[in-house]
């Protein structure tokens, strides 16, 4: 029997007075979020949630996110991590689709949140108001930790392809205990590290390697909770960051804000760790140069837990490369029959290990497309070398990653279908300096309708998070199309 949560009750048993949490001048030492935790976990009980219920969890990155966090973990519950920027819709789905008990957000995202709450007939609290500290400070701590499986969920990410819905994927207690430990090992994070926390929790990267990671050795995560990089830049070197975690984009805008700064950077930091989308050789180079640290490399996915392959901190690194599987995860390169490829030669990255989800939340025929034979079969496409390094080739699915966030164009295009003078809609993602792809949709109308661009682009805005709505939508005749009948998107990247 486990719990994630055991990770934070032993390091706060350990050191308690050891900075946990900091945003700016706000800090939380590890046993005030033991306690805190503690009652969180007293309330949730107290309001019917049992071990394995769902509980949807929308903060961005403050002290509050890691209090509710492992207040549901220890009090059996399973956490369900959702962006604060949804908007109604998503979030009912999401929600609605794992069976969650309840909302917990903040004033932010409170009116969107509830909106989807009254929608399901759950309950929503803002945990970061008034009342809610009340309600908390009048709570008698949980006393223990809800025993869990190992093998029982922990976490549920929604993430998909590029057909169909947002699927969840169904995270272990034994997942992410075993990643958190082996990416901390890897990086050798410790109690004297200070982690920069600017990925966000609701993704697997912060919240393993980040958040997890910190708990686990008794570090300090220090927050930012909407990334700015002048405002970065100031954290790092206020905070004597040690460990940087950053998607590429970051990497490129903090470069900038060091060159606009003097081209100075924070000397403090030892080791800088990328994934997400391809970090390019250039920046990597710089980066090393300007902050005076190695930067390496990883591939994952949420449902990987998610490292997959990392890059040696103090070994061979190859730039360019994504590194060599970590500890006990098993890795192929295969053809469309699943056997496998040589050396040099391009193949699917399959998985196999500790740290692969048990499948999609009630989704049995996704699971059967996804596994073959026990492995996880990516859709990424990737080649290995002579000396064992992975490379990434291109993605087989057509996802899009604007500015390390993860965008589906299924789901934008089905936004597009809704509205009565499109006919057909195809997004895609185009290269772009600074987030690293940017959304674009090419659009038909049906005959006899007419609109414009800045109609469509405030119709989508108005029912997806900003992130994903298309920065360019461009009006044709028709779509190019192969001899099936369906729309070829690599032609239209092209094109842009």
């Amino acid at each position: 029997m486990t719990n994630l949560a055991r990770n934070l009750v032993h390091t706060a048993g350990a050191h308690p007075d050891r900075p946990a949490v900091r945003l700016d001048d706000r800090v939380l030492d590890y046993r005030t979020l033991d306690e805190q935790s503690a009652r969180v976990a007293a309330w949730l009980v107290g309001e019917g949630v049992t071990p394995g219920d769902r509980v949807a969890v929308m903060l961005p990155n403050i002290p509050r996110f890691a209090v509710v966090y492992y207040g549901a973990l220890r009090a059996g519950a399973v956490v369900v991590p959702m962006n604060p920027l949804l908007k109604a819709d998503e979030i009912a789905y999401g929600a609605g689709d794992c069976g969650a008990h309840a909302i917990l957000t903040s004033g932010v995202s409170a009116e969107q949140a509830s909106a989807a709450a009254d929608r399901l007939g759950i309950p929503c609290t803002d945990v970061t108001d008034d009342v809610f500290a009340t309600t908390l400070a009048a709570v008698r701590p949980h006393g223990g930790i809800v025993d869990r499986a190992g093998d029982d969920p922990a976490v549920v990410l929604y993430t998909s392809g590029t057909t169909g819905r947002p699927k969840g994927a169904v995270l272990t207690h034994d997942n992410l205990r075993s990643n958190t430990e082996t990416v901390s090992r890897l990086l050798g994070i410790t109690g004297a590290d200070t982690v920069f926390g600017g990925l966000p929790f609701f993704h697997v990267f912060g919240q393993t390697c980040g958040l997890n990671a910190a708990v686990l050795t008794g570090a300090c995560v220090t927050l930012l909770p909407r990334f700015d990089a002048a405002a970065a830049l100031r954290i790092l070197a206020r905070d004597r960051v040690t460990v940087m975690e950053g998607v590429p984009t970051m990497f490129v805008a903090l470069l900038a804000a060091a060159e606009a700064a003097g081209g100075a950077g924070a000397g403090a930091v030892r080791v800088a760790a990328t994934g997400g989308a391809a970090m390019p050789v250039d920046v990597l180079h710089r980066f090393e140069a300007a902050f005076g640290c190695p930067v390496v490399e990883g591939y994952g996915l949420s449902e990987t837990s998610p490292v997959v392959t990392l890059g040696a901190v103090d070994g061979v690194r190859k730039p360019g490369s994504i590194g060599t599987p970590v500890d006990g995860v098993e890795v192929r390169l295969i053809d469309d029959e699943g056997k496998d490829v040589a050396d040099g030669a391009t193949g699917e990255l399959a998985v196999r290990g500790p740290n692969v989800m048990t499948g999609y939340w009630n989704r049995p025929e996704a699971d059967a497309a996804a596994f073959t034979d026990g492995w996880f079969r990516t859709g990424d496409l990737a080649r290995r070398d002579t000396d064992g390094h992975y490379f990434i080739v291109d993605r087989k699915k057509d996802m899009i990653i604007r500015g390390g966030y993860n965008v589906y164009p299924r789901e934008i295009e089905e936004v597009f279908y809704t509205h009565p003078a499109v006919a057909e809609a195809a997004v895609v993602g185009v290269p772009h300096d600074l987030h690293g792809e940017e959304v674009t949709a090419v659009i038909t109308l049906r005959p006899g309708s007419t609109t414009t661009s800045e109609e469509l682009t405030d119709y989508v805005k108005a029912r997806v998070a900003p992130y994903k709505y298309p920065r360019t939508i461009r009006l044709v005749d028709a779509l190019p199309k192969g001899p099936t009948g369906k729309i070829l998107k690599r032609a239209l990247t092209e094109r842009d």
